[in-house]
């Protein structure tokens, strides 16, 4: 069964965020969503892992959609794990407590349009 989204890792370092794929492509051009809402979080150093989605209509992941690369204005973030944040790498901590930094870090909508948990 192939995946339905594409793993990415969005490392934040001031007003750089770049989007990185599994093998190390650098598409933070391909996704602008995702970008510009990265930028929005007020925190200004972090590493999130989690995918890119195209969501259809019906609200359901539309893989050859987001592979078509036609709708790449509309691909949004769903962030599962943060690996760094204000420059500390937390990958040690318990998954829950990483869990809970990211919600913590996104709790504020308003910026983090584009992202979600």
């Amino acid at each position: 069964m192939r995946s339905s989204n594409y793993p990415l890792i969005v490392p934040r370092e001031g007003k750089r965020v770049r989007l990185f794929t599994r093998n190390g492509f650098d598409w933070s051009d391909r996704y602008p969503l995702i970008t510009e809402a990265a930028l929005r979080i007020p925190n200004t150093s972090f590493v999130i892992d989690g995918e890119a989605v195209l969501l259809g209509v019906d609200g359901i992941s539309d893989f050859d959609g987001l592979h078509s690369r036609n709708h790449n204005d509309e691909v949004q973030f769903y962030a599962f794990d943060m690996l760094v944040t204000d420059g500390d790498d937390i990958r040690k901590l318990p998954l829950t407590m990483r869990k809970a930094n990211l919600a913590r870090l996104l709790a504020r909508r308003d910026h983090a349009a584009g992202v979600h948990l």
